[in-house]
């Protein structure tokens, strides 16, 4: 079993003061977030339809990358997991794993084309 531990960190030379820890497994992604009232925040790898990498040129100097998860989740439609090391790495992990947990779970995304309502048409005429 593979798992990604890594923490927020500031951009200010890549630091990890921040008091948010993201475990990335086979199974889900969760985020645990806040010193006095902590947060914890899960969304199973099924869910997560597309996965996009950040690296802006501060992040780039301090090898540190943002990645955004697109999930069906209802509570977290966007898991944004924040200026992490190993980004790539983390990113192509999240899109394999996902795409087995939907082939074991055998879910299926449909998506809606905006196909819009029919007008009424008065065939007595």
């Amino acid at each position: 079993m593979i798992e990604f531990v890594e923490r927020k960190r500031w951009l200010f030379f890549g630091l990890p003061f921040t008091f948010t820890k993201y475990t990335i497994s086979d199974d889900l992604i969760t985020i645990d977030s806040g010193l006095f009232k902590t947060v914890q925040n899960d969304c199973y790898m099924y869910k997560v339809q597309d996965v996009v990498l950040t690296v802006t040129l501060i992040e780039r100097s301090f090898k540190l990358g943002t990645i955004k998860c697109h999930t069906g989740d209802t509570t977290n439609p966007t898991l944004v997991i924040e200026h992490v090391r190993n980004a790539k790495a983390i990113k192509d992990f999240i899109l394999e794993i996902s795409e087995q947990a939907r082939l074991k779970r055998r879910t299926l995304n449909t998506l809606d084309i905006g196909t819009g309502e029919m007008d009424e048409v008065d065939l007595a005429d």
